[in-house]
């Protein structure tokens, strides 16, 4: 899974009288300088990165920090005024991590999904008898969601058209989305490319053939709700369905994370969240990162789901198919 990293913590509690010291801070930098070094996706700007670093530890700027949030937080701070990569962060664990493991702890908004009975599919319904809706808050692992995707299209089967709601969605797993997408094509669909910056190599992704539900199909109607809420994994659903011209986008434009990342320790209260893998669509040649998705149609998320009801109803009153505004 890409998004996702390996993550094991011990139940050792970080003592609320301990201060972040010197030696602390100087081994989250070190460790951190050398895994930009060696994964994250543009080199270069890694090597940018550890320039400003080092200046700043040497200048003695990271001295006076001893809580482990404030530490983290201006790491953080000082890596995005060089790279302004979204996913790129450094966390504060209160637990003492296990040493020589990586971090085993997945985006808030997975793990929220992966604790919530639901996985993520919050919401199928129908607004009319001809138009369904599936809510979708998160993609979390492909084996904890088949399951949901299949009973929700299956409910879903019976509707001309259909609304999917992805305001309110933080991301997860790529494979899940590569499911999703599946049961709205009638043939095998190359999705997006992942470069990795380890394996130096290109992986294509591809829509799943055999489905556990009935499939949606490619000729009715389907329009995503979107919105600075849609983040990640969300973003990818909403790039790659616009760009196959499977779906209008209807709300605001997103929020701009696009490449991948995995988890790795820094010490024992430290890891980072760096981007080792780069998206890129066959269809447009690059991706949403920086810039989120811009919608087909423009409207406060708030009144999103109004506009699409309306649009889906007249288009099925005229008998029209997918028609996709670009």
């Amino acid at each position: 899974m890409a998004l996702i990293g390996t993550v094991v913590a011990l139940r050792t509690l970080y003592r609320p009288d301990s201060v972040v010291d010197g030696p602390t801070r100087a081994q989250a930098i070190d460790t951190l300088i050398a895994r930009l070094d060696q994964h994250y996706v543009f080199p270069e700007t890694a090597r940018q990165i550890e320039t400003l670093l080092r200046q700043r530890q040497h200048g003695g700027k990271y001295d006076a920090i001893t809580n482990g949030e404030q530490f983290a937080a201006r790491l953080t701070a000082d890596m995005a005024s060089v790279a302004h990569d979204l996913h790129m962060k450094v966390k504060f664990s209160p637990t003492r991590l296990r040493p020589g493991r990586e971090v085993d702890a997945m985006p808030n908004a997975t793990s929220k999904a992966v604790r919530d009975r639901n996985h993520g599919v919050d919401g199928v319904d129908h607004l009319s008898p001809a138009i369904g809706y599936l809510r979708i808050t998160a993609f979390p692992p492909r084996s904890l969601v088949a399951d949901r995707y299949a009973s929700a299209l299956d409910k879903l089967s019976d509707t001309s058209a259909l609304v999917i709601d992805v305001r309110n969605n933080g991301g997860g797993d790529p494979e899940s989305v590569a499911l999703l997408i599946s049961y709205f094509v009638d043939r095998p669909t190359r999705l997006n490319d992942i470069w990795s910056r380890d394996s130096g190599q290109t992986t294509q992704t591809w829509t799943e053939g055999k489905l556990d539900g009935k499939r949606y199909g490619g000729s009715k109607p389907v329009v995503i709700l979107a919105g600075p809420g849609t983040a990640s994994a969300g973003e990818d659903f909403t790039y790659t369905m616009q760009a196959l011209k499977r779906a209008t986008v209807i709300g605001e434009r997103t929020w701009g994370g696009a490449h991948p990342i995995a988890l790795y320790r820094l010490g024992d209260h430290f890891y980072a969240a760096i981007p080792h893998s780069r998206t890129i669509s066959p269809i447009t040649h690059t991706n949403w990162e920086g810039t989120g998705v811009a919608p087909d149609i423009g409207t406060p998320p708030a009144d999103a789901l109004a506009v699409a009801k309306d649009r889906l109803q007249r288009q099925l009153n005229a008998g029209l198919t997918l028609p996709v505004e670009k």
